[in-house]
C-alpha cells in the first residue's frame, strides 16, 4: 500500500467568547485536517491545530509522504517526534497550545501518525486502539469543561451563532453552565478553567460546583497565580480539590520549581492537593526534573503535541512506574480529534482521571464527521468495532469549514488581542496576575 494523494484542509469553526488566563477566545477556532489517500482505495485522516503555520508544516512534508508506505512512514520521520528543548524554554507558560514553535515538529508528526494509523486500520479492518496494543476499555470518560464566559455563541456577521450556554461570569453562572452540560452529555467529573477572576471568586466557584453537583472538581488557572496565592487557594480548597475527592489543582503557578514549592508547602501543612500540569510539563525532557522535585502528581498528556498516540502510551508507562497519575489535555476541536483522543485513551491502561474535552463548545453546524457529532453518552465516548478511528469525513461540511476559514480574518490564535478588542484595550497577559 502506498500513499498517492495528500490533502491539507484549513478550517475555521465557531468558538464562543470563553476566558482563560491567556485572554479571550476569538469568534473562530482554527483546525487543520490531513487526508492521506492510498492506492488501495482507503483514506486516513487526522485533525490538529489550525492556522497557517501547522498547515504549511504539513505541506512541506508532502514530498516525503507521497509514495510512502504508511506502515513504515512514521519510522522515517522519527527525528520529528521530540520537538526541541525542554523545561521553561519549552513550556506553554506564555504560549497557548498549538503556538509553541518548539513542539511544532512533534505536532506535525502526530498528525501524520494519526492519519497513517487510521489508514492502516481501515485497510486491515481493525480499530486504531486495537492496532496500538488493544483496548483496555470500550468507553473513555470525559469531564465537563466549564469556562467563565461572556455573552455570545461565536462566529461573526451573518455566521454569528446562537448563545447555547449564555453568559457565565459568576459562581452561580458556572453552576448553571455545568448543569446544562451534565444534562446533555452525562458528565460525571468537572474540569474548571480558572485564572480569570479574583482568586476569592474562583474559590467560591469551586465550592459551589462541588456542593451543588457532588462531583470531582479539578481546577486549572493556567499559571495565573503567585506561589503564595497558589498555596492559599490549595489550603482553602483542600477538600474540594483533594486527593480523596478526586480533584487536583493544575498549573497554579509558573515553572517546575514553582510547582514543587507549592506542593511541598501544602504537604508540610497537611493538605494533600495533587498538582497536575500541561504547561510546566509538555515533553519527555521535562519529566526527570518534575518527578525528582515532586512538582507534578498528574501529567495531562495530549497526543497532538506529545508526538502522537504511541508517545502517549510510553508516557503512561513512565507515569505508572513513578506513581504519577495521567489524564488528557484538550483544545478546541472537532470529532476527528475527539475520536483520536478516545482511541489512544482506550488503549492506555494507566488513565487516572477523566479526560478533558472542549467538544461541548463546538457545534453541529461545524462538525466534519459524516453523520454529525460524535455522541458522548454517560460522560463517555464509546469505541465501536469500526476500522480506523471509526469516522469518515463529510466533504460538504469540510468545504464549508474551508470557506469559513477563507472568509474569517484569523490565521493564528491570539487571546490577548481578543481581550483588548472586546474587554479591556490595555489588557496584557501578566504572570502572576494575583
Amino acid at each position: 500500500m502506498r500513499i498517492t494523494e495528500v490533502h491539507v484542509h484549513k478550517l475555521a469553526i465557531a468558538d464562543p467568547p470563553i476566558r482563560s488566563s491567556y485572554g479571550l477566545h476569538q469568534p473562530y477556532a482554527l483546525r487543520t485536517v490531513l487526508e492521506l489517500k492510498s492506492d488501495s482505495g482507503f483514506t486516513g485522516i487526522a485533525e490538529t491545530y489550525g492556522g497557517e503555520a501547522p498547515a504549511a508544516a504539513l505541506e512541506e512534508l508532502r514530498p516525503r509522504l507521497l509514495g510512502a508506505d504508511p506502515f513504515k512512514l512514521t519510522g522515517t520521520l522519527v527525528d520529528m517526534v521530540e520537538g526541541r528543548g525542554s523545561g521553561d524554554d519549552r513550556s506553554q507558560t506564555m504560549l497557548v497550545p498549538g503556538e509553541n514553535p518548539l513542539d511544532a515538529t512533534a505536532r506535525t508528526f502526530s498528525a501524520v501518525e494519526t492519519a497513517c494509523l487510521d489508514l492502516i486500520g481501515k485497510a486491515v479492518g481493525q480499530p486504531v486502539c486495537d492496532l496500538i496494543g488493544g483496548r483496555v476499555r470500550d468507553a473513555v470518560p470525559f469531564s465537563a469543561y466549564p469556562f467563565y464566559k461572556h455573552a455570545g455563541g461565536g462566529g461573526e456577521g451573518d455566521d454569528a451563532r446562537e448563545d447555547e450556554y449564555g453568559e457565565a461570569l459568576t459562581p452561580e453562572g458556572l453552576v448553571r453552565q455545568v448543569r446544562q452540560m451534565v444534562a446533555t452529555y452525562g458528565f460525571k467529573d468537572i474540569k474548571f478553567k480558572a485564572g480569570v477572576l479574583h482568586p476569592d471568586i474562583e474559590i467560591e466557584t469551586v465550592r459551589q460546583l462541588r456542593a451543588e453537583l457532588k462531583m470531582p472538581v479539578r481546577m486549572d488557572p493556567n499559571c495565573a497565580w503567585s506561589i503564595e496565592t497558589s498555596i492559599r487557594v490549595g489550603k482553602a480548597l483542600s477538600v474540594e480539590l483533594g486527593r480523596e475527592t478526586g480533584g487536583y489543582l493544575e498549573d497554579p503557578t509558573a515553572s517546575i520549581p514553582g510547582m514543587a514549592k507549592v506542593r511541598r508547602e501544602l504537604m508540610e501543612a497537611g493538605f494533600d492537593v495533587p498538582l497536575a500540569s500541561n504547561v510546566a510539563v509538555t515533553c519527555f525532557g521535562d519529566l526527570p526534573s518534575a518527578f525528582a522535585q515532586d512538582a507534578v502528581q498528574i501529567v495531562l498528556c495530549d497526543h497532538h503535541y506529545w508526538g502522537g498516540m504511541r508517545q502517549v502510551q510510553q508516557l503512561a508507562k513512565i507515569c505508572a512506574t513513578w506513581g504519577v497519575g495521567l489524564s488528557m489535555h484538550s483544545n478546541s476541536h472537532l470529532g476527528v480529534s475527539l475520536m483520536a483522543m478516545a482511541h489512544v485513551a482506550a488503549a492506555t491502561p494507566h488513565l487516572s482521571y477523566a479526560c478533558d474535552t472542549h467538544y461541548p463548545w463546538s457545534q453541529e453546524k461545524d462538525e466534519i464527521v459524516l453523520g454529525g457529532r460524535v455522541p458522548i453518552v454517560g460522560g463517555s465516548v464509546h469505541i465501536s468495532d469500526k476500522p480506523g478511528l471509526g469516522v469518515e469525513l463529510d466533504y460538504d461540511q469540510l468545504a464549508r469549514g474551508r470557506e469559513r476559514y477563507a472568509k474569517c480574518p484569523y490565521r493564528k490564535r491570539d487571546d490577548e488581542a481578543e481581550m483588548r478588542k472586546h474587554v479591556d484595550p490595555t489588557w496584557r497577559r501578566m504572570l502572576p496576575r494575583w
